[in-house]
């Protein structure tokens, strides 16, 4: 049995669900490869138009199975490398993605689920989620892209003291500090209803949004102006901009 439950619908919403909840959705070697297979699924749907990820239990995902991922300690730093790329693809494809992606978080999201939930495009969290970036209470290192994903979202200062201080972030905070979008009592109702509006969108004109706005945090104003340029002149020729125009003609 998958620890990666699937569901789409007919107008192309997945929703992937972390289904180990005896042990909080840890990322052993099953899940992970799981996980991978599940995204991959969706990577190769043409019809796909949003990704929800969520977690089945009381929380969203535990983070790495640490004695699955560090119990040999006869390896080399080399070979635990490899193996932590393996654990790292299997949340990051979620970056490669094209459609938009939202985690649906509750309860916990400690180190490797963080990352997963960070990946997405954008989080909707409930008042007992947590976001946990606990490494250095345990001696780790961050991983996965963990540094990354708290700088871009919180500045190098507040990222800097949160993972130095291996401290955790509440959902009402997380939506204070911009580690999340939206805080909702049910996140994985909302997140359904906001796929739902997403999806109803031109799915070029989503990906091509989604392409404009990691555009704009990764590249200059040219090249963000550069790719609008485009982008919305081809949105210019769709359905639903020329019914407005006609609107205004009449």
């Amino acid at each position: 049995m998958s620890k990666v439950l699937r569901e789409r619908t007919d107008d192309g919403r997945w929703t992937l669900t972390l289904n180990d909840p005896d042990r909080r959705n840890a990322i052993d070697e099953k899940l992970r490869d799981d996980l991978a297979d599940a995204i991959a699924a969706v990577a190769a749907d043409p019809q796909a138009r949003t990704l929800v990820v969520t977690g089945n239990g009381p929380a969203f995902c535990a983070g790495a199975d640490l004695p699955d991922l560090f119990g040999d300690t006869s390896r080399s730093v080399a070979d635990i490398r490899t193996d932590l790329h393996r654990v790292y693809d299997s949340f990051l494809r979620v970056l490669a993605l094209p459609i938009p992606t939202i985690a649906a978080v509750h309860g916990p999201a400690v180190g490797a689920g963080l990352n997963l939930a960070m990946a997405c495009d954008t989080r909707i969290v409930g008042p007992d989620a947590r976001l946990i970036a606990s490494f250095t209470k345990i001696g780790l290192h961050p991983g996965g892209g963990c540094t990354w994903f708290l700088t871009r979202a919180l500045g190098p200062e507040r990222a800097m003291q949160l993972l130095l201080d291996g401290g955790s972030v509440d959902g009402p905070e997380a939506v204070r500090l911009g580690l999340a979008g939206t805080l909702a009592d049910d996140p994985l109702a909302a997140a359904q209803e906001r796929a739902a509006r997403w999806a109803a969108l031109d799915p070029a004109l989503a990906r091509d949004i989604k392409t404009s706005v990691r555009t704009a945090t990764t590249a200059d104003f040219a090249a963000s102006l550069e790719f609008e340029s485009w982008a919305q002149a081809a949105s210019a020729t769709g359905p639903a901009i020329q019914e407005t125009v006609a609107r205004f003609r009449r």
